[in-house]
């Protein structure tokens, strides 16, 4: 899918970004064009440098996906017309790092003064050997789970979040709880456990498809069978929606309580919030599953010729920056990367009335204060993806439980051969 998009976007004459606005890109030292993905509201972002700064002009294109915004990004970078700004997804920076020529040195336009702003383990990963940064971060993905308290009640279980909390310390724990909402309703508990659970637990590892020596041993990796596993069992349970994150059914069921719980990283919640509206105050947020654990973050990178890289760091120093990343949070949930604001009052007691009260602050900076990050390796994002989708075949009744694991090493391993 992500190949096509971009075929289609080079063969009708444009990339996005360009956004039909002609020859007249780049003629204003105050006007940017911004490449971003879908699902994360990133206008709200832009109206609101463009309020504080009405002299700039940004032409935003919310491209697709994380992936399809990244292959839309490797055409253009190949000798198509690149943006001013783009927003990378964490698994996809490493391809880019191969080639950091592709892409402005920021410590030229002034980041040599914000690294140290920066949670070490995540601004070294836009850092090359010889010091370049390519990007500069803009949240991480704290994780959680948000629950539906009206759902709880009716199927008898507790709706208070410390107790909810108490309920699935660990995966087995969450897997009873599912079996007891079924039990109840009648109804699926999880919207889909590739997501709600693969993507969490095997996040929560201290390695996962590289080892530290930059070695792959997705394959060999007992965290991430363990992980791959976990998830089988879970769906072997009978408590999935089988509601693949973002379709179509799994937006309209998120409104119509098709499900009960969705694993929810920070920046998923203005994700609840857009797509499902009418449910503001149904939700509540209890801790995940093994208490802490990252799942996201993204990083904005400046292509080498970019024609405005002037502006486009303006936008990056102001939006980015300790201040910045906070009124990010306190708009839209995504968690800062700069931990100077991790004990700021703001963060701390920032609750949202959406998710009934919820201390959103004090829950997604307890998830990634005691982490041990991992190494993300040059192919992380196809591993990641071809055992995800193997995941998700075996709920959509494509492939057998038994022969998941396999399938999934012959699928990872062809990906990587091509």
């Amino acid at each position: 899918m992500a190949a096509a998009v971009a075929a289609a976007l080079l063969a009708s004459g444009c990339t996005p970004g360009s956004g039909g606005g002609g020859d007249d890109s780049g003629s204003s030292g105050s006007t940017f064009e911004f490449w971003s993905f879908t699902a994360i509201n990133q206008k709200a972002d832009v109206d609101a440098y463009m309020k504080k700064h009405p002299e700039t002009r940004i032409k935003l294109t919310e491209v697709g996906s994380t992936s399809e915004t990244a292959q839309a990004l490797t055409a253009a970078l190949a000798g198509g017309k690149v943006p001013d700004l783009v927003l990378i997804q964490g698994d996809d920076l490493p391809k880019f790092m191969q080639s950091p020529e592709n892409f402005v040195d920021l410590n030229t336009l002034g980041a040599d003064k914000m690294t140290g702003d920066y949670l070490d383990w995540v601004i070294k990963q836009p850092t090359t050997p010889d010091g370049k940064v390519i990007g500069i971060p803009t949240d991480v993905g704290g994780m959680a789970i948000a629950y539906r308290k009206d759902l709880f009640e009716a199927a008898g279980l507790p709706t208070d979040r410390a107790a909810v909390s108490k309920l699935w310390t660990t995966w087995d724990g969450f897997t009873e709880v599912g079996r007891k909402y079924v039990q109840a309703t009648g109804k699926p508990f999880v919207d889909n456990t590739p997501t709600s659970v693969f993507f969490q637990a095997v996040n929560q590892g201290t390695e996962r498809y590289y080892d530290s020596a930059q070695n792959l041993v997705y394959d060999r990796n007992p965290q991430v069978r363990a992980a791959f596993d976990l998830t089988l069992k879970v769906f072997a349970a009978g408590i999935s929606a089988k509601q693949t994150s973002f379709s179509a059914g799994w937006t309209a069921g998120m409104g119509k309580g098709d499900f009960a719980v969705v694993s929810a990283p920070s920046w998923m919640l203005n994700s609840i919030r857009t797509n499902a509206p009418g449910t503001a105050g149904k939700w509540d947020i209890a801790t995940i599953p093994g208490g802490s654990g990252n799942w996201g973050g993204s990083f904005l990178a400046i292509p080498k010729r970019a024609k405005n890289p002037e502006a486009a760091w303006k936008y990056i120093a102001d939006m980015q920056s300790p201040a910045g990343q906070l009124d990010h949070f306190l708009m839209q949930g995504s968690l800062p990367t700069t931990p100077s604001v991790y004990t700021d009052p703001k963060l701390i007691g920032k609750t949202d009335p959406f998710f009934s009260g919820a201390p959103i602050g004090k829950i997604y900076t307890e998830s990634v204060v005691n982490i041990k990050p991992f190494y993300i390796g040059l192919n992380d994002a196809a591993i990641g993806t071809e055992l995800l989708n193997t995941l998700t075949s075996v709920e959509q009744g494509k492939v057998k439980p038994d022969r998941a694991w396999d399938t999934a090493m012959t699928n990872v391993k062809n990906a990587l051969r091509g």
